[in-house]
């Protein structure tokens, strides 16, 4: 009984030493080796989703761009939306000390940046470097609107985007020009027959559908996912730029047209005007761009942007127009802060206010406040003498960046609609005498303002 008792025994013993050893064997290569393996790789400094697509093509852009002084700076929505949320973890990461990929990453056809064209220096060799490097590169150009007004220059080709693909992942390279209103402008991505429409999912692109204009960015140099790139100092700014961009050109061939039917007029009294005119219209988006209000060229003065694409000399004043949800109760003393004094304010906030201000030279500044309604918009207007009311009705619009005077200012996008509404179907013929209760085709009595209100809503200076 005792010998089968220490077999037993012994039989135990070994069995358990068994399964202890067998689990020992398969910890160490489930748990531990993984572990160790782990911390080995760290040790070494092996880094998590560099191997992807989209960083090695933004990495050897990157290094393309740099070794041949190509000015180019970050402009990629989705990846500035992703640094403005890390911000403080972008500004503090040290070049090459990313153990983690966390931006340039992220799933995506295309990285866009944008290419500063008047400070290359390498017109086009870098495209050579950049096909050696394994990249398939096209090249978008068109004619430079900014010469459409000279003959001798009109038709004159720049390029105004950049795709160039590694493997799955394209780099969009938007070139931004200088504009004389000191702000940037790239051009509409228009393809030519000769360009394979199957290069790349162009409609996914987030630039290039209609041309843009933004703000000169101020940038600064950060280190995102071990790579140094420029990237706009405020990223959220720029990107909010990004849907209200579009861009439209003044029409300098049916300018042209319309001067050679009708002779401009070069007095000195209409030279003196227009220049007084565009003092006040600068002075004037100086002070309401530092109040943060946006506004546009309205009635006469949009009238002679589209027409003729400068200051008709016969209109006598500057007409913006500004959406009454944008309106500032420290607007009027803003305005009076800039040396342009109060004439006069018709209306109120609820209903039909306009302002206007007494510019040098007697040249006046009119502010007309849109209010949106289901299917139109209208501005008012009141007779002083009678308190008349009238409205002006609109068909709904949204607002386009353009260049008038040197300035980037905004216009109605559907320009033309709200032309004819104001003036109609003749507003190409030049009309020196306008009576703004009778002559715009789209005004209509709005009643009387109460005799109780006249001191709130007629105030003359």
């Amino acid at each position: 009984m005792s010998r089968i008792n220490k077999n037993v025994v012994l039989a135990l013993l070994t069995l358990t030493s068994s399964a202890f050893l067998l689990f020992q064997l398969y910890y160490y290569k489930h748990y531990l080796s993984a572990k160790n393996a782990a911390g080995l790789s760290k040790s070494k400094g092996s880094r998590i989703g560099f191997d992807s697509i989209q960083w090695r093509a933004v990495k050897k852009f990157i290094m393309l761009t740099s070794n041949q002084n190509v000015p180019v700076f970050l402009i990629d929505p989705l990846i500035l939306e992703l640094i403005n949320k890390n911000f403080e973890q972008v500004k503090n990461t040290s070049y090459g000390s990313t153990s983690e990929c966390k931006f340039f990453c992220v799933p995506r056809d295309f990285t866009a940046f944008a290419l500063q064209y008047h400070l290359r220096k390498n017109e086009e060799g870098w495209i050579q470097v950049a096909e050696n490097m394994g990249f398939q590169c096209i090249k978008i150009e068109s004619k430079d609107p900014r010469l459409d007004g000279i003959d001798s220059l009109s038709g004159t080709e720049i390029p105004l985007h950049y795709i160039c693909k590694l493997a799955t992942h394209a780099i969009h390279l938007i070139v931004f020009h200088e504009r004389s209103g000191n702000y940037l402008w790239h051009g509409h991505l228009r393809l030519k027959e000769h360009i394979d429409r199957k290069f790349v999912p162009f409609r996914k692109l987030r630039f290039g559908r209609y041309p843009g204009a933004f703000d000169r960015p101020e940038l600064q140099q950060v280190t995102v996912d071990g790579l140094e790139v420029l990237i706009p100092k405020d990223p959220m700014y720029f990107v909010e730029e990004i849907p209200h961009s579009r861009f439209i050109e003044c029409r300098y061939k049916e300018a042209r047209a319309f001067f050679q039917q009708y002779l401009d007029d070069n007095t000195v009294e209409a030279m003196a005007f227009r220049k007084s005119a565009k003092e006040l219209l600068q002075l004037a988006a100086k002070t309401l761009n530092k109040l943060g209000i946006p506004f546009w060229l309205s009635s006469g003065t949009c009238l002679g942007w589209y027409r003729q694409c400068n200051i008709i000399p016969y209109s006598k004043d500057v007409d913006l127009g500004i959406f009454i949800q944008d309106y500032k109760s420290d607007i009027i003393l803003a305005f009076q802060d800039a040396g342009l004094p109060l004439k006069h304010k018709f209306g109120k906030v609820e209903d039909s206010l306009e302002l206007s201000f007494q510019g040098k030279d007697d040249v006046k500044l009119d502010i007309f406040f849109f209010y949106e309604e289901t299917d139109h918009m209208w501005n008012g207007g009141t007779q002083a003498k009678t308190g008349k009311k009238f409205k002006y009705l609109f068909p709904k619009f949204t607002l386009c960046w353009t260049e008038f005077v040197d300035m980037k200012v905004h216009v109605p996008c559907e320009t033309l609609e709200y032309i004819e509404a104001n003036y109609g179907k003749t507003w190409k013929i030049p009309v020196k005498t306008w009576d703004w209760k009778r002559s715009p085709p789209n005004v209509q009595p709005n009643g009387v303002w109460p005799i109780s209100e006249w001191d709130e809503v007629i105030q003359l200076y």
